[in-house]
C-alpha cells in the first residue's frame, strides 16, 4: 500500500471526525491519531482487505479511548465556525444547527453508526467491520438512533438523553 492511498481517504476521516467530535481542532487531533496509528500498525493491515473500513475502526477505537480518558465533558467553543461556508438563507444555517445539536445528543454508540450509514455511505457489514459490532448491533443503534434522532428533532420532551451502559 502506498501513502496515495491512505490520503485519498483524508476528506472521508475529516468529515466523518468532525461530525463524531463536533470540534474542528478535536477532529483534525482525531484524524492525525489515526494517521499516526496506521502508520504505526501498516503491518497489520491486510492487502486486498478495505482500507477504509480499517482506517475507520481505527479511528473509532480512538475515540472510544479518548471517552474513557474524559474525566468531565467540555464543551469546546469552535473559533472558525464563522469560516464554514454557508448559504444566503439564514433558516439553513439554523437547521443545520438544529440537526448538529440534536445529533450531539444522541448517545455516541448510536451517532457513530448514524454517521457512517448516513454521511460516510459505508455499508452495514462495513460499519460493523470499522466499529468492531456484530451486523445486528449496527441494525440496531442505526434504528434507535434514528428514532432518538427523530424524538429530538420533534421537539418531544420524552426524549431525554439515553445513559451508556457499557
Amino acid at each position: 500500500m502506498d501513502s496515495a492511498a491512505i490520503l485519498a481517504e483524508l476528506p472521508r476521516l475529516r468529515r466523518y471526525a468532525r461530525a463524531l467530535v463536533g470540534d474542528r481542532m478535536a477532529a483534525d487531533d482525531l484524524v492525525q491519531d489515526t494517521l499516526e496509528r496506521a502508520w504505526s500498525r501498516l503491518d497489520r493491515w491486510r492487502p486486498g482487505s478495505d482500507l477504509r473500513t480499517w482506517l475507520f475502526a481505527i479511528m473509532h477505537n480512538l475515540r472510544i479511548d479518548q471517552l474513557r480518558r474524559q474525566a468531565v465533558e467540555c464543551v469546546p467553543i469552535d473559533e472558525d465556525a464563522h469560516l464554514l461556508p454557508v448559504r444566503a438563507s439564514q433558516s439553513d444555517r439554523i437547521e443545520l444547527d438544529n440537526l448538529a445539536a440534536a445529533l450531539a445528543r444522541v448517545p455516541e454508540e448510536q451517532r457513530a453508526v448514524l454517521l457512517l450509514i448516513s454521511l460516510e455511505e459505508m455499508s452495514y457489514a462495513e460499519v460493523a467491520a470499522a466499529l468492531g459490532i456484530p451486523l445486528g448491533t449496527v441494525m440496531s443503534r442505526l434504528c434507535r438512533g434514528r428514532e432518538h434522532l427523530r424524538q429530538i428533532l420533534a421537539g418531544d420532551p420524552a426524549s431525554p438523553r439515553l445513559k451508556v451502559v457499557r
